[in-house]
């Protein structure tokens, strides 16, 4: 594995500002082929190190560009064998079947959409028979582009462009196609009582800790994310659900309120690195629906901005706490390769 890293190249902050105001540029898309791993319910303590198995993606940031050239990755938490929050199982899916060139007549996918995305919510599409969706494109307000390219329409309905997945239909996603959400890691240093770094036993460098839920649906610990709402920017949804899930703000005082909303606002202007784009190996994922975002990291250096606010979590969240950042605890979807650019990019302990 080969970095090109270009320190404070200005191609990098350009990029950056581009996708937090929400303007589109040509991104490299990447495979990863992470722990095939669909759920963890490890319990987890404040301040315990978590650890998580690491795969290869292609991201930029303000600072530095990674590249990296690799094939399609093979999705497989796209591949669980149960349909998360369903007792629906997947056609079993090889990893020689995956990619769709492989011509596969046995391949007869469950079709599958839950039962909350059929009751035609606002943040749904409706059937695919009942309204003409123009894929590929802006559609009105919905972004129904993708970072990995012009994905292939058959029959009326969009293919994952990493392949099968063993379930068609939308499974627990609103959208036909991408789906696109914003995943906002906050990170600060691990400090003693003296507020000096505390620096890793055995690497020797400075421990990152990062904001992090438990999540309600699976059990599983996640970056605090959110899927981005139509038309709306990048940057706003970070903030938005950051406050939502980990700071509670919708509950809170009106003064909390305030006091939160400048503090998070304050940090959230900052530049900051952003991590990864592109498509997420979600066991939420369909052969017509599919997960993709936005990670930035802000990073709080001095620990006197969001550090100082105690954690509440939100709706989606069970809890929420600063954890140390380390490199062999399952954390959900691609969020382990998320901190592992960052501990990177940081020079933090990984």
């Amino acid at each position: 594995m080969v970095y090109f890293s270009l320190r404070r190249h200005w191609i990098g902050r350009i990029r950056l500002a581009l996708t937090l105001f929400g303007l589109p540029y040509t991104v490299c898309t990447a495979g990863f082929r992470p722990a095939i791993s669909c759920s963890s319910n490890q319990p987890i303590r404040t301040g315990q190190t978590i650890r998580a198995s690491s795969f290869s993606c292609c991201s930029r940031s303000s600072t530095s560009i990674w590249t990296m050239s690799l094939s399609a990755g093979l999705h497989l938490k796209s591949r669980c064998a149960q349909y998360p929050g369903s007792n629906i199982k997947r056609f079993p899916v090889p990893d020689d079947k995956v990619d769709w060139s492989e011509i596969w007549p046995q391949y007869d996918p469950v079709s599958y959409t839950a039962p909350s995305v059929e009751k035609k919510p606002e943040w749904a599409d409706p059937d695919i028979d009942s309204f003409s969706p123009q894929f590929n494109t802006i559609d009105g307000a919905v972004d129904r582009t993708s970072f990995e390219g012009i994905y292939d329409v058959k029959e009326g309905k969009p293919l994952n462009p990493r392949g099968r997945t063993g379930v068609t239909g939308r499974g627990l996603l609103g959208r036909w196609g991408p789906n696109h959400a914003a995943d906002p890691i906050l990170t600060r240093w691990k400090v003693d009582a003296n507020r000096e770094k505390v620096h890793h036993s055995d690497s020797k460098r400075p421990i990152l800790q990062f904001v992090s839920i438990k999540r309600k649906d699976c059990g599983e610990w996640a970056i605090p994310g959110g899927m981005v709402d139509p038309g709306e920017q990048v940057s706003l949804t970070l903030q938005r659900e950051f406050s939502e899930e980990a700071m509670n703000s919708i509950s809170a005082s009106p003064e909390e309120k305030a006091e939160i909303h400048q503090r998070i606002t304050n940090l959230f202007n900052s530049l900051g690195f952003q991590v990864y784009k592109g498509y997420v190996d979600d066991p939420r994922n369909t052969d017509n629906a599919w997960m993709e975002t936005v990670a930035v990291n802000f990073h709080d250096e001095t620990g006197n901005s969001v550090s100082e606010l105690p954690l509440q979590a939100g709706d989606d969240a069970g809890q929420v706490q600063w954890v140390d950042v380390d490199s062999s605890f399952a954390l959900y979807a691609s969020h382990a390769h998320f901190l592992e650019l960052v501990a990177t990019e940081r020079k933090a302990h990984w």
